[in-house]
């Protein structure tokens, strides 16, 4: 079972129904006995990196959730802030993040961006760094909608799968063993998302 963690943010309801127009059964939910029974996990989110970590604390989730992705190795998508959340921590706030990826949350370089707008929102195209099995099947260029103030900035370039640019080149999707995460909303990205979702399910 698919199971969509629950802490109070991101589009929990348009992600199941992404999921479910893939002919695939999900769960939302925050019961720590759903998430150690769960096959595949997906952590969305949208807000604040502090106020997510704070959630999942609060919820008692970050010790259950640490067990089925770090030792028995269960696959997991993060979206979003999701996935900023596995890094170290963020420019955004003070609270440390999970560290299950060597990498930082950094605030975007506006003396880099040539007065582009942040946040950085609307559809762009990837530039694919890896043959992941999250990115096989494209036959053209993947486009994603993007909602993000602050990026994904790898410690190891080998973690990093894909590239966006927003004034300069930032991380867009992620990969380390079984944690993958994307800072794009595949829910909101149409045929694009729907491929990524399908690879998720069926290749991790």
């Amino acid at each position: 079972m698919v199971t969509i963690i629950d802490y109070n943010t991101g589009n929990l309801g348009s992600i199941r129904n992404l999921i479910g127009k893939l002919g695939f059964d999900a769960t939302i939910s925050n019961d720590l006995d759903a998430i150690r029974n769960a096959s595949k996990l997906i952590l969305p989110g949208v807000g604040h990196f502090d106020y997510g970590m704070m959630k999942l604390r609060e919820l008692g989730l970050i010790e259950v959730l640490s067990k089925k992705v770090v030792e028995e190795k269960t696959p997991i998508l993060g979206i979003c802030l999701g996935v900023q959340l596995f890094t170290r921590g963020s420019d955004e706030g003070k609270e440390p993040g999970l560290g299950w990826i060597n990498a930082w949350t950094k605030a975007f370089d506006r003396s880099r961006i040539n007065g582009l707008k942040i946040p950085h929102m609307g559809w762009s195209d990837l530039r694919i760094n890896s043959g992941s099995k999250l990115f096989s099947g494209f036959t053209e260029i993947p486009r994603f909608y993007f909602v993000h103030s602050y990026h994904l900035q790898c410690e190891n370039s080998a973690d990093e799968l894909a590239y966006c640019s927003h004034g300069y080149d930032f991380t867009a999707a992620l990969e380390h063993d079984n944690i993958v995460g994307v800072q794009f909303h595949p829910e909101k990205s149409h045929r694009f998302g729907l491929h990524i979702m399908r690879n998720f399910i069926n290749h991790y």
